[in-house]
């Protein structure tokens, strides 16, 4: 064989086993990717399943985390709601009840202006109406101030004479103030109510001060009609009075506008026997009055109480004597007893020795005789 076929042989060797070599690497490559197909299949089949199991795991702990976390949580909702709904119920009620009640206050505010607004105009225009009022604020503040009414104090009294006769003035009509205040002096105190407000009123509802003018004239001329009415009843000069009445006006503001406007008002009055007082005035005065009258009943009371001393210190001075009487009583009967005693048991020829020789003679008696010292 030549060289040449040699080379040719050597060559095609060589390609055949590359030829080989390049399959077989070929077929390796294809079993190896197929191998790493089937290991990735298996490794997701693996995590899946891996996966599968453990999701179920964390879906079982979370539920039943979630249902610790939840079933509180689902009580206290519960327990919420239901108090919701109690608070919602009760406030329900009482909205229902609060808006009764502020009905009913709106009626009675409502009825109580209405009230207010009749009196008003009632005060304005009827005098009657307007006289009756001031002896109301006149009644209250004696109420109210400690003394006793039917006692110390009367409403509508009669004033009479020693012998309880009814006093009639000059014109014939009977003396019957609004009131009467009795002192511990037994004098009395006459109290009269008068009252003007119709020109107060109007005074004081305008700014116009012409107007203004003309209703404090009328206001001053009304006051000077209850004074000289009152003084023409007279009172002061019947029964035992402190010589003037006091005259009444119950509406402070209307008493002091008069008094600043008219400086004369106080004299004039007090000239014809009244004295102007207020509200003010009257409690200040009347308290004077209830401490006289507790001063008096202190001073009565510790009079009562040494005359009952007395009595009772003469009537421990007879006990005394009764007592060693007494005494002297029982020492007579104590020696009267001693006598009989010894006439009984002790002396010569005492009834007990002379019995004890009778049953000695004898005698069966049934019972033995004890005396005992």
């Amino acid at each position: 064989m030549d060289i040449s076929s040699l080379i040719i042989g050597v060559f095609i060797g060589i390609g055949i086993t590359m030829i080989v070599f390049f399959l077989f690497e070929k077929k390796q490559k294809e079993k190896q990717s197929s191998m790493q197909k089937q290991m990735n299949i298996e490794f997701e089949n693996i995590a899946l399943k891996i996966l599968d199991e453990k999701g179920e795991k964390i879906a079982r702990i979370n539920h039943e985390s979630i249902q610790q976390i939840l079933n509180p949580l689902k009580e206290n909702i519960n327990e919420f709601k239901n108090k919701v709904e109690q608070t919602y119920d009760k406030e329900s009620k009482e909205r229902f009840s609060l808006a009764n009640e502020v009905k009913r206050l709106v009626e009675l505010n409502q009825k109580i202006s209405e009230e207010a607004n009749q009196l008003t105009s009632a005060l304005k225009g009827n005098s009657k109406m307007q006289g009756d009022w001031g002896e109301m604020i006149l009644e209250s503040i004696l109420d109210k101030s400690g003394l006793v009414k039917d006692r110390e104090y009367f409403i509508q009294e009669m004033i009479r004479d020693a012998q309880g006769t009814p006093i009639r003035n000059q014109s014939g009509q009977k003396m019957q103030p609004d009131v009467i205040i009795k002192c511990p002096d037994e004098r009395n105190i006459i109290i009269d109510s008068k009252v003007s407000l119709s020109a107060y009123v109007r005074f004081m509802n305008t700014d116009d001060s012409l107007e203004q003018k003309a209703a404090m004239k009328d206001h001053l001329l009304s006051i000077r009609k209850h004074i000289d009415e009152l003084s023409l009843k007279s009172y002061h000069e019947y029964g035992t009075t402190m010589g003037y009445v006091l005259m009444f006006i119950p509406n402070e503001p209307a008493y002091l506008l008069a008094m600043q406007d008219d400086l004369d008002l106080w004299h004039y009055a007090y000239n014809k026997q009244v004295v102007l007082i207020s509200p003010t005035n009257l409690i200040a005065t009347i308290k004077l009055i209830v401490d006289l009258w507790r001063k008096e009943y202190q001073t009565r009371n510790a009079l009562e109480i040494a005359g009952r001393g007395a009595k009772l210190y003469d009537k421990l001075v007879s006990f005394v004597e009764n007592l060693e009487n007494v005494g002297v009583s029982l020492d007579k009967a104590k020696s009267a007893y001693d006598d009989a005693f010894k006439q009984l048991s002790t002396g010569n020829g005492n009834l007990i020795s002379q019995a004890e020789k009778l049953r000695d003679m004898g005698i069966a008696p049934k019972k033995n005789l004890k005396i005992k010292n």
